[in-house]
């Protein structure tokens, strides 16, 4: 029964979605982009300090 439960709200979920348009999908590569670089820049940073805090 659960089975058939999943797949009745897989099947309504694909529905409702869409593709998204140009400027929807540029402003997610934009925002993921962005996250990527904070992401890279902070464990640059940490790896930097690990550096200076605990020379080898």
């Amino acid at each position: 029964m659960r089975e058939k439960q999943f797949y009745a709200n897989c099947k309504r979920v694909l529905k409702i979605t869409r593709k998204p348009n140009q400027k929807e999908f540029v402003d997610l590569v934009k925002i993921t982009g962005l996250g990527l670089v904070v992401i890279g820049m902070l464990g640059f940073i940490i790896t930097i300090a690990f550096q200076f805090l605990v020379p080898i």
